[in-house]
């Protein structure tokens, strides 16, 4: 019986690999005791030619070890498929540096966790040859521990990018848009993560003259950067544009969409269907104001729909109250409610 399954295991694998019966099977079992399909098998050895060779104490003791620090046994399966190299490299040669090193970046044990959930290839990097070099890169732009701690829980990819060929080329970029002081560069970086993963040729140069070309100033640019990196982010022909011809045919001129973009970028990411469109009309048909009210105030776009916008204006026109935007808006509920008298006896 055990020589049937050891030749329908390697039927399975169709000559691709060669293995040791023992040793095959050994690991093939392993995995059918977690719980893994024949499909599912195959694609990890696949991903990982070294699983021939894994003997099923090593990839026991590393499940157990992912279990260990907090990871669900539910999900480890999942983290495996992923990264089926996490059975098969020594546990003390990198897998426990590696969670001891991210351990001391001002993350929680939990956060660890949920950090190598999301991104399990993270524990196939070496502490000295990768993650240690990329820390002091990001050091040298000024950014702390704690905040290093807090981009790598959001983007664990980061390990997996070369400083020579993606970072830098991603600092140097920044750099000419004049950010290269006050430490702004690491703020930006810090605020989203993310920015690192996209081309600068593909994306956040031309994103940076689409912007350019609206009328925006220099310091307008540096500004849309450093306060919403996102928008530096997205394409310019499936997202920025259309926003842009959007506020266009809703009567909005040059100078004003230069308003508001600088005053508010995320107008030109945001949805035109889902938020743009619903205020710009109830400001109009609802509101009675003019646009250049939202030109002087970008931040009407900001604030909730329902739950401010529309009922704030319902409160100010039960009494008759005429009012500008900001003073309508930029204020939370007991400030506003003081401000225009609409509730009596509030402390």
């Amino acid at each position: 019986m055990l020589k049937i399954m050891e030749f329908r295991f390697v039927q399975i694998f169709s000559g691709k690999m060669e293995i040791s019966s023992q040793r095959g099977s050994s690991i093939m079992w392993f995995f059918r005791d977690k719980g893994f399909d024949d499909k599912s098998i195959k694609e990890m050895f696949t991903k990982c030619k070294r699983l021939e060779t894994v003997q099923r104490e090593r990839a026991s003791e590393n499940w157990a070890y992912l279990k260990s620090i907090g990871i669900e046994e539910r999900k480890i399966p999942s983290v495996v498929s992923k990264c089926p190299k996490i059975l098969a490299i020594g546990l003390n040669e990198k897998i426990v540096p590696m969670v001891q090193c991210l351990g001391t970046l001002g993350t929680r044990p939990s956060e660890v966790a949920a950090t190598i959930t999301k991104f399990p290839h993270i524990l196939s990097h070496s502490v000295e040859e990768k993650l240690c070099p990329l820390l002091a890169f990001f050091e040298s732009l000024g950014i702390s521990e704690k905040q290093l701690g807090k981009m790598f829980l959001l983007n664990p990819r980061l390990i997996s990018y070369s400083i020579e060929t993606k970072l830098a080329q991603i600092v140097e970029f920044l750099a000419s848009l004049g950010l290269n002081k006050d430490g702004m560069i690491g703020k930006v970086l810090v605020k989203n993560p993310f920015i690192m993963g996209y081309s600068v040729d593909k994306r956040l140069r031309p994103t940076s003259e689409f912007l350019k070309s609206l009328g925006l100033t220099e310091l307008d640019l540096q500004q849309v950067v450093v306060t919403f990196p996102e928008v530096l982010c997205r394409d310019v022909e499936k997202i920025l544009r259309p926003n842009l011809e959007y506020l266009k045919r809703s009567g909005f001129g040059d100078r004003q969409i230069v308003a508001l973009v600088s005053g508010y970028p995320p107008v030109l990411i945001k949805s035109i269907k889902n938020s743009l469109a619903p205020r710009i009309r109830f400001l109009v048909e609802v509101m009675g104001r003019q646009l250049d009210e939202v030109a002087d105030y970008p931040d009407f776009f900001r604030h909730a729909f329902r739950k401010r916008i529309e009922l704030r204006q319902k409160l100010l026109n039960q009494r008759n109250i005429d009012c500008s935007l900001s003073e309508m808006l930029d204020c939370n509920q007991k400030k506003f409610l003081l401000k225009f008298g609409l509730i009596e006896g509030l402390v």
